[in-house]
């Protein structure tokens, strides 16, 4: 029954993800924390991440210009570096205080001022740094790069497919380092392997959707998504 909820809820949560760019991972957090401790669930999100990725990318314009996301993600993988040092050593509770509090001030931010952050290059390295360090700490970066991406970027496809090229780098160099490390379990296999089918399939159909969402409702989803899964981790 569990790996059957789990399959519900990683096609619902992901298949938002790549319409929107972000938030799958907050949302499986949201609903399965409860079934599932947090890492766990994070862990596990290599998978559909690494997914939606490759299958978003593959079924989209080409916007990415790839010397300027090199550049994003060399900073990002100094950043994973600290990430995965730390996330050995974080004892749960912990863990998940953070992470809740990381999503919600970034949320924060986003609900209160759409549209006013102006970035530096300075800021802007320090973003990707910090996305790569949270990417590889809590398996989520949205929060942090999508701040840098809606302020840097025109529009919604263009963030989109950024973020999602930046976020599949990121998932790469991280399931990377758990193979390493020896970190994924049985249990884990087990529960990727009876997901991914059932995942490629929706997230090969649910991508269309990006292109139907007005530039002004992804905009403003982003943001609360952002700020309500951050605020919900703090009660779980």
């Amino acid at each position: 029954m569990s790996l059957i909820l789990l399959t519900l809820v990683a096609v619902l949560t992901y298949s938002f993800e790549i319409v929107f760019g972000l938030a799958g991972t907050i949302l499986l957090l949201m609903a399965l924390t409860w079934l599932y401790d947090a890492k766990t669930l994070v862990i596990y999100s290599t998978l559909p991440q690494i997914l939606v990725g490759t299958i978003g990318l593959a079924r989209s314009p080409k916007t990415v210009q790839w010397r300027v996301l090199g550049a994003m993600l060399t900073l990002a993988a100094l950043g994973g570096v600290l990430g995965l040092y730390l996330f050995y050593r974080f004892p749960l509770p912990l863990f998940q205080l953070l992470l809740a509090a990381l999503i919600t001030l970034s949320g924060i931010y986003m609900v209160a001022a759409p549209g006013r952050l102006t970035l530096t290059p300075a800021l802007a390295r320090a973003l990707d740094t910090v996305a790569g360090a949270s990417q590889a700490l809590f398996g989520i970066s949205g929060p942090v790069a999508m701040t840098r991406m809606l302020a840097t970027f025109p529009d919604k496809t263009t963030v989109r497919n950024y973020a999602l090229a930046f976020f599949l780098g990121l998932n790469l160099f991280r399931a990377g380092g758990y193979l390493l490390n020896g970190t994924y379990t049985g249990a884990i296999v087990e529960m990727m392997v009876i997901t991914a089918p059932f995942l490629v399939l929706a997230l090969w159909y649910s991508n269309r959707l990006h292109f139907q969402v007005r530039e002004t409702t992804f905009r403003r989803v982003v943001a609360w998504v952002i700020l309500l899964g951050g605020a919900s981790l703090f009660f779980r």
